[in-house]
């Protein structure tokens, strides 16, 4: 089992930055390909970024590509989203997700096995 926390949400105005974190319990981090979802009120929940085992393979979806940048520390078992220049539409619940493997998470796989209770960004006009 792993146990995913996630914090750093809030509200923000366009334009400016937020940066999330995930911190993982419970299991060998390094294991677990990471990747950040959100979700939009009446939308799919969709995969934003995801990232490899060692930090050094990462996937955007194209809405956010040059604006966000995922990252982790396998020292503190923590998966970070660092979010600038965020629009209106950024604004969803965003959650983290481990997939047992160590591959880049993106679309085309399996769903993650362990998920986050999910964090609110929004963003205002």
């Amino acid at each position: 089992q792993v146990q995913l926390v996630e914090s750093g949400g809030g509200l923000v105005q366009a334009g400016g930055s937020l940066r999330l974190s995930c911190a993982a319990s419970g299991r060998t981090f390094i294991r677990y390909g990471m990747g950040w979802f959100r979700q939009a009120p009446g939308k799919e929940r969709d995969l934003v970024a995801g990232i490899n085992w060692s930090g050094d393979s990462t996937w955007y979806a194209d809405s956010v590509k040059g604006r966000f940048t995922i990252s982790r520390d396998n020292a503190k078992d923590t998966v970070y989203l660092q979010m600038n220049s965020l629009k209106p539409e950024d604004t969803a619940v965003y959650s983290c997700a481990a997939r047992f493997g160590g591959g880049t998470l993106i679309p085309t796989m399996s769903t993650p096995q362990y998920w986050g209770q999910g964090i609110q960004v929004t963003v205002s006009s």
